[in-house]
């Protein structure tokens, strides 16, 4: 099959990741890339061997796809020149600064028949990917996304920063609409929100506790799930998944199972257990490119779509709000 032609718009610090990991996937042709400042744009395009492009135009004359990693506030601009040129887009989270933004891109998107994706990138953890043999229907959910202050992300609140990674991916295990919302947060050292709380209830009876910070003094992204007859623990900073479930005696144990004890009901025998869902080695934001480009080229479903990054983008807002709200009442 003929390689796809891929380009980056924005060659920041997460941009120029993508450059670099595009340049390494056999199934794209990589382009080159565009940046507002010319001088690192020509760096990167120098070091990867690829044309640097002065124009976002310029560059989406010469793609059939494209990812969008300059800052939040230009996504909606260039997603929209994109899509208006047939490119297909993968926009890095959020997928832009207003809920009006992102349902114009998913609109348009939808008419000129174009791809989106978005760049959740936690949904290739290999923590994650590790689970994807249980069936996962938490019941509740505890997360929390911790890290050092770094100026580089304070241009939007921590909501839209780190906390939209845990939003994504508790919604998209749920599917369950939301019912009710509580939060705080603070703005500590930036102007906008660093560190937050909020917990979310769905209609299904599902509750989840998010907690989000970036002046913490230790990094941390670890969620716990509990459902029926299951307690799993993802922490996507050592890539490492843990299940302690319930067991029929029907069923295979893995390789790495320990048997922690037995419940005998009479009719049937359970064993309690603890397990490590084997865990491979996956360069999360390689792969993540590997499959827009799989999508782009067999016509197949992004596997983070634009009406996904929509909905996690509304609830992000939702929680702000919130907070907005209880600054006004105080």
């Amino acid at each position: 099959m003929k390689r796809l032609r891929v380009g980056v718009l924005g060659v920041g610090h997460l941009g120029s990741l993508h450059a670099r990991m595009y340049a390494e996937i056999p199934s794209a042709e990589f382009i080159g890339v565009m940046d507002t400042d010319a001088a690192r744009a020509d760096a990167i395009a120098r070091d990867l061997h690829v044309a640097s492009f002065r124009t976002a135009e310029d560059l989406l004359n010469q793609v059939s796809a494209v990812s969008i990693a300059a800052p939040t506030r230009a996504h909606f601009e260039l997603a929209r020149l994109a899509i208006q040129a047939g490119v297909h887009v993968l926009i890095e989270k959020p997928m832009a600064s207003t809920i009006e933004e992102a349902s114009s891109i998913v609109k348009l998107a939808k008419e000129k028949k174009v791809k989106v994706q978005i760049g959740h990138i936690e949904r290739f953890n290999p923590a994650l990917l590790a689970l994807q043999k249980y069936e996962l229907r938490p019941m509740f959910v505890e997360s929390h996304r911790l890290a050092q202050f770094n100026p580089r992300g304070t241009d939007v609140a921590v909501v839209l920063d780190l906390m939209i990674h845990d939003i994504d991916i508790i919604v998209s295990l749920v599917h369950s609409p939301v019912a009710s919302i509580e939060a705080n947060g603070v703005a500590v050292v930036s102007d906008t929100i660093d560190i937050a709380n909020a917990r979310i209830q769905f209609e299904n009876g599902c509750v989840a506790n998010v907690t989000a910070s970036r002046i913490s003094q230790k990094k941390m992204r670890k969620m716990r799930l509990f459902q029926k007859d299951a307690y799993i623990s993802i922490d996507f900073s050592e890539g490492l998944a843990e299940v302690f479930r319930l067991r029929d005696d029907g069923d295979t144990a893995g390789k790495n199972t320990m048997l922690l004890g037995e419940i005998d009901s009479g009719a049937i025998k359970r064993s309690i257990v603890y397990e490590q869902p084997e865990v491979k080695e996956v360069n999360a934001l390689k792969y993540e490119l590997e499959r827009f480009v799989d999508a782009v080229q067999h016509d197949r479903e992004p596997p983070v779509t634009g009406a996904e990054g929509l909905r996690a983008l509304t609830l992000a807002h939702d929680i702000m709000d919130r907070i907005d709200r209880k600054k006004l009442v105080l």
